[in-house]
């Protein structure tokens, strides 16, 4: 039997020994945390009640993750799991040359949820060993890090983030600090009942780079492309490259999203084993017992492929009039190394507080028409998607994963 783990962000942090919050709704606590090493020494984080607290439920090899829950201590949002390889270790996943497959049903959720299995270059033991101030590490779910570089991640590298904090106006559960997480992420499924993507998420740096300033976390106005990771990414999403009827909630689409489908993911290299270059990742679906092949791109000045590969991404940059950052960070052959050196996998459920998912299932960017190629990923409308809203109208919404395996080429599916 495999164990999955939450994030050590959404734990109970408190004084050790006592029941004082360090932190408390989106602040720290001024005397248990005056800097980043008195916090990390006065703090610690909690075990948990998955379900009454976290709304998270497993049934055999399927995962559900609902999107409020309101328990005991108050309401939770979202959550945010590892999969486990033993009691102190994250299972590494090292994909080149494989096929990555798993059955998901998205029924439940709405425009504006993000319900998301990936993979984020993390450390197996959550940071323990290089960072003696992390007593916790994966068995408490640290050390999480990804391609934005996300500054609401409490600890990083043993050090609590304290600095420069600032409250997130929208989020009344977080925050930023001065530091960010850099790593590199694997897209497998970013989804919802409307729209899907996949997307490859290149570093320069190859394992958790913390970084210090706006320039280096690539924050703030101006500053998305000065980062080591691409934040846009290479993407994959059908209605995006011009498949409006491919996946959709009905039998009029390709993939019906009210009932339960597989989705299969090939890491195809450049000689066909495990120590070759990344060089295309390959996507089908299976429902209703039926082999599905991915839609093929339909967009002007770009071939009509059906995967991502260094040709679809510059092709689709250049076409879309995107800053192709991901050449820039290194590409496939890039992403390729971290797949080789292993990976976590993540799964996560969550509202979208900076572009409520309008990247994912409406038109994004706003100040872009439309009509223009590469604009409109998804068919939900443009006021949609506020955290707040999709909250309260669909607290039940639920991301469910299941049968999670992983095998050679052709073997899982």
């Amino acid at each position: 039997t495999t164990k999955i783990v939450l994030d050590a962000n959404w734990r109970w942090l408190h004084k050790v020994d006592g029941y004082t919050n360090c932190y408390t709704g989106n602040t720290w606590d001024a005397t248990l945390c005056p800097d980043p090493l008195a916090c990390a020494k006065n703090c610690a984080v909690e075990g948990v009640n998955y379900e009454g607290t976290y709304g998270i439920t497993t049934s055999g090899s399927d995962l559900s993750l609902k999107l409020v829950t309101r328990g005991q201590y108050g309401t939770n949002v979202g959550s945010r799991v590892y999969l486990m390889q033993d009691d102190s270790r994250y299972k590494m996943f090292k994909l080149l040359n494989q096929e990555f497959t798993f059955d998901v049903d998205v029924s439940k959720l709405p425009c504006g949820t993000n319900g998301a299995l990936y993979f984020v270059q993390m450390d197996a033991d959550g940071g323990k060993s290089k960072h003696p101030t992390n007593a916790a590490g994966a068995a408490y779910g640290t050390g999480y890090c990804d391609a934005q570089c996300p500054r609401d991640v409490k600890f990083i590298n043993g050090e609590a983030n304290v600095l420069d904090w600032k409250p997130n106006g929208s989020d009344k559960n977080s925050g930023g600090g001065r530091y960010g997480a850099c790593c590199m992420e694997m897209d497998i499924w970013e989804a919802n009942s409307m729209s899907n993507a996949y997307t490859t998420h290149p570093c320069s740096n190859e394992e958790l780079f913390r970084c210090g300033s706006p320039t280096e976390c690539g924050a703030g106005s101006g500053n998305r492309y000065t980062s080591s990771c691409d934040k846009d990414g290479c993407d994959f999403n059908p209605f995006r490259v011009g498949n409006k009827t491919f996946y959709g909630p009905g039998a009029s689409f390709t993939i019906d999203t009210t009932k339960p489908f597989t989705v299969v993911t090939q890491f195809i290299t450049s000689d066909k084993t495990a120590n070759g270059d990344l060089v295309e990742i390959k996507r089908l679906f299976k429902q209703n017992g039926k082999v599905i092949e991915n839609a093929n791109i339909n967009v002007a000045g770009v071939d009509p492929l059906a995967s991502l590969s260094e040709t679809m991404c510059t092709q689709t940059k250049k076409a879309f009039g995107d800053t192709d950052d991901h050449s820039a960070k290194g590409g496939l052959k890039q992403m390729g190394k971290a797949l080789e050196r292993g990976m976590v996998l993540t799964m996560s459920l969550w509202t979208d507080h900076e572009a409520h998912c309008l990247w994912l299932d409406s038109n994004y960017p706003l100040d872009r028409s439309p009509t223009q190629p590469g604009v409109a990923r998804g068919s939900c409308p443009t006021s949609g998607g506020a955290p707040a809203e999709v909250e309260t109208q669909s607290p039940d919404a639920t991301a469910k994963f299941m049968n999670i395996r992983v095998g050679d080429i052709g073997s899982t599916f």
